[in-house]
């Protein structure tokens, strides 16, 4: 089996993405490869970071690989937290950055959100690019224990459940990240 560097430290989204690919590919991630590095998202994009971790991938370890940057848009707080959304409170952490954008929603009638996930794949040197994006609604507080994130509070169009209250399963069905791993993994087949 073929293997792929996914450039990410986050376990949760390592574990998505290795059921995703499961059976087609062997997913490492980077404390894998024996990266340590805190892989610096400077760009002004989703795209733009995501092509910056796997281009330090690439340079360093000369391995192919892709990484994904994505983000929870609020249509009432101007697409925020957006490309901020790991660290939107001033630091990782998932219930702080919960809170805020909670806080920050209080009193809005507006609630309209979007996920959004963006992929930059280098393979045999040659860069592409997929990108996912599942709208919702965002509750006025968090329900269920799945997931990690936003998912407590963020609810998708045609369903009356919140992605914390979805099984994994059923989440890697619709969510944004899922949408562009089915791109990736077509294109991945059609390159075999």
């Amino acid at each position: 089996m073929r293997e792929l560097v996914f450039a990410t430290n986050n376990q949760h989204k390592t574990e998505e993405v290795r059921r995703l690919l499961e059976g087609q590919y062997t997913v490492l991630n980077l404390s894998d490869i024996g990266c340590t590095t805190d892989i610096p998202e400077t760009g002004h994009t989703f795209a733009e970071n995501a092509e910056l971790k796997t281009a330090y991938v690439v340079e360093h370890y000369q391995l192919d690989c892709f990484a994904d940057d994505s983000g929870l848009e609020v249509e009432a707080l101007d697409q925020e937290p957006g490309i901020y959304s790991a660290r939107y409170a001033g630091q990782r952490g998932d219930a702080e950055n919960l809170q805020l954008v909670l806080q920050k929603m209080e009193g809005q009638s507006n609630r309209k959100a979007r996920f959004r996930t963006v992929i930059s794949l280098v393979q045999n040197q040659t860069k592409y690019l997929f990108e996912g994006m599942i709208e919702g609604t965002l509750r006025e507080e968090a329900s269920g224990a799945q997931g990690f994130g936003y998912d407590p509070i963020f609810q998708p169009n045609g369903y009356n459940i919140t992605f914390a209250e979805m099984s994994m399963a059923e989440k890697n069905e619709i969510s944004h990240r899922a949408q562009a791993m089915k791109k990736l993994i077509a294109f991945l087949k059609a390159q075999a």
